[in-house]
């Protein structure tokens, strides 16, 4: 059925919009890209009357048939090649330097040609030749007088004509964008990429998924992370949609295909392309050791240098990784950290990861049925990435600045990835440059939530140095200022507000580099003064555990009663890491609470936590790293944090948030820590 956007879409850009169920129809059991299909459909069918539209169906099916190479038939077409000396064909070309030979040798994917003949006034025309290929209309002519070695090499490459417009005017856009509202904006926008916004569950916030899949493409040197199931799609839009992206293959980028070949002074993919993905980031992903010191350098300032004549070089491809997540996100979050399922190689480089400025939660992106793509009209897949491309000389980084600040919490590594985000949503939503307050502030909110993302994973990886994650923006006309949250951290407090059952207890463990969130649970049963202990393999735990056990059982008469002596339990310690891996000496106290509260059946405090630890002498020891050990506890939902007298000095490190949300009393013994912990 004919809507009337698509009546709207025609009229306003006849010969750039297609059907893209038709898209669907043709692309069905060829791997042939979108961008090389729509290209050859806009003209032919860019019109409401159905019979041109079956017309230009038929005519792109004859072309593709005629000349697109399906890798099986490529015996077949080399075979014409040779007998009709001239053949055009559609297909994927790219280019190596063989210097054995000092020669370019230009390799057809489909076509099964690893040797053609190419000259360098055609190479110097199509660079990206040499940086994973462009998919073009290629003449191939056959030549068996050249001769290298003895050998005949006799397909030569006569013509290149790249698939994407040869010319892009986005004034079209810019006058048009007026006629559409920004609800039928955004639905031609994801139409566009294939998906339909009217389908059951294209909520608000899934629309706004799909679109910020866009903005590495709009947005020069935006580094952005998507984590999510297989096949949601993450990559197909930077693999089908436009001619500007790179998709990189796990373990395939080197120092030399991503930035400069020192050897020949070639740049590297992020000087040629408008958009990196690494797909498939979850497994092996740089090649060499070099490239993620010189990926740090480039993601901060959008510039690198390599040891060589090379200098200093300037790129603005944005960087993208995509992972799978096998795990649901609550999983992952209790016990590690969203950035745990990447690569090895950069998912505990807090340096690396903070580079990151947009993390989007691909767990909330829909697994796609059939009616979640469109039958309607969308732009053409080369004029969609046409406009994408010529978006980026522009900038609204500033685009805040009239009406919001941003909060006290954000650093400069903060701000920057929100504006840019910001950018690139309106850069895709108003490319006419009118926009609104309203408009602004629901983009301001989006990108403020996906940073915040990012910061709070390296709050759990890196300790103190992250802790500012309360984000905010402040509107400039009423002074009143908006916290934005992010979803998946509301529901992940692990100490939830109720009283905790006897012999259960919280504290919180560190190395100095990382810090984990514990849990204690005792059980005391009739025995005969046996102690057990499970869950940590670490001994200095273990003899935390013990030192503990044996102070309450030297003290027993004034800490339990004569009823309860330990001479007549047997105790179980279970040790249980919620956040991270790591169990370091200093859970003493806590022990201690979970023994006493088990072995008299006591309730202790709700959404208590208590960090600390007892000599077999009962000396309350300071807690070492102790901000970070408390801010932890109470991020993950303490209210009340019973801390030693010795830390009392350092209650000024604490960030002022943490204080703001819970109670941090202090015990000098351990009867006094018995009549807080009640």
């Amino acid at each position: 059925m004919m809507l009337d956007l698509d009546k709207k879409l025609l009229d306003r850009f006849q010969g750039y919009a297609v059907r893209k169920d038709i898209v669907r129809s043709i692309k069905v059991g060829s791997n042939v890209p979108v961008f090389v299909l729509e290209y050859l459909l806009a003209n032919s069918c860019s019109t409401d009357d159905e019979q041109k539209i079956q017309e230009g169906i038929e005519n792109v099916k004859r072309v593709l048939q005629q000349h697109y190479v399906d890798p099986k038939d490529a015996n077949l077409i080399q075979a014409k090649i040779h007998s009709e000396g001239s053949y055009k064909v559609i297909d994927k070309i790219s280019v190596k330097l063989d210097p054995s030979k000092d020669k370019y040798w230009a390799e057809l994917s489909n076509l099964n040609i690893r040797d053609a003949n190419i000259s360098e006034e055609l190479l110097k025309q199509h660079e990206k030749m040499l940086m994973g290929g462009i998919w073009a209309i290629i003449d191939i002519d056959y030549d068996s007088t050249i001769m290298i070695n003895k050998k005949i090499y006799p397909f030569v490459i006569s013509k290149i004509r790249p698939i994407q417009l040869s010319a892009f005017d986005n004034s079209r856009i810019q006058q048009s964008r007026k006629d559409f509202t920004n609800e039928e904006w955004l639905n031609v926008l994801l139409r566009s990429g294939g998906y339909e916004p009217e389908s059951d569950g294209m909520t608000p916030r899934m629309k706004m998924l799909l679109l910020s899949r866009f903005i590495p493409l709009v947005e020069a040197n935006f580094n952005m992370a998507e984590l999510g199931p297989r096949s949601s799609g993450k990559s197909f839009v930077f693999k089908e949609l436009s001619p500007y992206s790179m998709l990189v293959s796990g373990g395939q980028g080197t120092a030399a295909s991503l930035f400069v070949n020192n050897a020949s002074g070639q740049i590297g993919a992020v000087g040629q392309w408008d958009a990196v993905c690494f797909d498939e980031s979850t497994d092996e992903l740089f090649k060499d050791r070099e490239v993620v010191p010189l990926m740090k350098d480039y993601m901060e300032s959008g510039s690198f240098s390599r040891a060589g004549k090379s200098g200093e070089k300037s790129a603005n491809a944005s960087i993208i990784l995509n992972g799978n997540i096998n795990q649901p996100v609550e999983t992952v979050l209790q016990t590690s950290h969203l950035f745990s399922p990447f690569s090895d190689k950069i998912n505990s480089d807090t340096a690396f990861l903070d580079r990151i400025g947009f993390f989007l939660p691909g767990w909330e992106v829909m697994k796609f049925a059939p009616c979640n793509f469109t039958n309607h009209f969308g732009f053409s897949t080369d004029f969609f990435s046409e406009f994408m491309h010529s978006m980026r000389k522009y900038s609204y980084v500033d685009a805040l600045d009239e009406w919001y600040t941003l909060g006290s919490q954000m650093r400069q590594r903060d701000t920057k990835p929100v504006c840019k985000t910001v950018s690139g949503l309106i850069k895709l939503m108003h490319p006419d440059g009118n926009f609104t307050k309203e408009d602004v502030e629901i983009y301001l909110k989006w990108a403020i939530e996906m940073r915040r993302r990012v910061k709070e994973q390296l709050k759990r990886i890196g300790g103190m140095e992250f802790w500012d994650t309360n984000f905010s923006y402040i509107d400039k006309e009423t002074q009143e200022e908006t916290f934005v949250s992010v979803p998946e951290e509301r529901g992940s407090n692990l100490i939830e507000d109720t009283p905790l059952p006897p012999g259960c207890c919280f504290t919180a463990t560190s190395d100095g580099d990382k810090v984990s969130l514990i849990k204690i649970e005792v059980i005391s049963m009739q025995g005969n003064g046996k102690l057990s202990i499970s869950g940590t393999s670490s001994n200095e735990v273990k003899e935390d555990i013990r030192n503990t056990y044996n102070y309450i059982r030297a003290n027993e008469k004034s800490i339990l009663s004569q009823k309860c002596s330990l001479m007549r339990l047997d105790i179980t310690v279970q040790v249980t890491a919620l956040l991270g891996t790591t169990q370091i000496a200093g859970i003493g106290s806590a022990v201690f609470a979970a023994v006493v509260s088990s072995v008299f059946g006591r309730y202790l405090k709700p959404a208590l936590g208590i960090i600390g630890n007892i000599s077999i002498g009962g000396a309350v020891e300071r807690a070492v790293n102790f901000s970070d050990r408390v801010s932890l506890l109470s991020e993950n939902g303490a209210k009340t944090i019973l801390v030693p007298m010795d830390n009392l000095q350092e209650m000024a490190t604490l960030p002022a948030t943490i204080l703001g949300k819970s109670d941090v009393p202090f015990y000098a013994n351990a009867q006094m820590m018995i009549q807080k912990m009640i």
